[in-house]
């Protein structure tokens, strides 16, 4: 019997299969394996590093990397995906690696994603075109015992210390395809984020999977802050899921002003739910990538968040008010 939360191998004529139960919602895991900036940080066997020179997350999309061993060897990669399904699956074609030709590693890769109620169970199945090829990578790199690893560094990854979760609700006098217009179009943000006092300057939307919103706020002293959504989700007028963090005005992550061990980025979801012509909002906000010290400071920051959203709220409320009398 395998350990408790180890991965799990098996070798069939032309396939390695390998899989895992991760500690982690499904949610939280996708956008490990989809953001390059976390990427890095778990992809390959233990003592690997990975540089990623382009990384498209869609049909069609090419991802270029070079894996470092930790004897100093290189090993450049480059495959194509075939098929991309938001949560549930990623297909890629690895095809290429050495300088001047293919591969000797030419492979189909499926990676799929079950959702265990809070946890996920990651299945990846490497298809190789014969089984001799399959073979020869198992003997001459170690794919198996790779492939193990590789799933054993995204466990960590998302499995980093918790957090507990923030939410806050508001019903909204308002339906539901209003109050996702008013968070979803650039010229109605700038009515209503951020608490009382705070004016909003500048907002720039790209509203799509992979783009985002650069927001530049002002406080009544004039002092200026910039802010980022990156989009992961948009199904309208159902559901929002972005990473926010503070920023620079060229979008560039950087710390909060006020709090230097308030975490860099925070995995936001929005929920919108009709209430016969009302809207139920549900927002929760819960730390990624996350150190200890930066998941204390957040867990000890609950009351000012409820603060700071409930006066965002009402701000929200008043712009839907007035757009009802207009």
């Amino acid at each position: 019997m395998a350990a408790k939360n180890s991965s799990e191998a098996k070798v069939l004529e032309k396939e390695m299969i390998i899989t895992r139960v991760v500690d982690a919602p499904r949610e939280l895991v996708w956008n490990a394996w989809v953001d390059p900036r976390q990427v890095v940080k778990w992809w390959g066997p233990k003592g690997f590093s990975t540089t990623i020179h382009e990384m498209d997350v869609r049909k069609g999309g090419v991802w270029r990397h070079t894996m470092h061993g930790p004897t100093g060897m290189d090993y450049p990669n480059e495959s194509l995906f075939m098929e991309v399904i938001q949560h549930e699956k990623i297909v890629y074609e690895h095809s290429g690696g050495k300088a001047g030709g293919k591969s000797d590693a030419t492979f189909r890769s499926t990676w799929t994603f079950e959702d265990l109620g809070g946890k996920t169970k990651i299945t990846l199945i490497n298809a190789f075109p014969t089984a001799e090829a399959l073979q020869h990578v198992i003997k001459s790199y170690g794919a198996v015992e790779g492939g193990k690893q590789t799933l054993g560094r995204l466990a960590e990854q998302v499995e980093k210390p918790s957090s507990k979760e923030f939410v806050i609700t508001r019903v909204f006098d308002a339906p539901r395809e209003l109050v996702f217009k008013a968070w979803t179009e650039p010229e109605r943000i700038a009515k209503w984020l951020g608490p009382k006092g705070i004016t909003v300057k500048s907002a720039k939307m790209d509203l799509r999977q992979g783009g985002s919103l650069l927001s530049c706020m002002a406080t009544p002293d004039g002092h200026e802050m910039w802010g980022k959504w990156a989009f992961h989700e948009i199904t309208p007028p159902e559901k929002l899921v972005y990473i926010n963090s503070f920023s620079d005005e060229k979008g560039g992550l950087t710390r909060h002003p006020m709090s230097p061990t308030w975490p860099l980025e925070m995995l936001t979801t929005v929920i919108l739910k009709d209430k016969g012509g009302k809207t139920e909002l549900t927002l929760t906000w819960v730390p990624i990538n996350s150190s200890a010290e930066e998941i204390a400071t957040f867990e000890n920051g609950m009351a000012g968040m409820t603060g700071g959203w409930t006066g965002t709220f009402d701000q929200l409320d008043a712009y839907l008010v007035e757009l009802k009398r207009s």
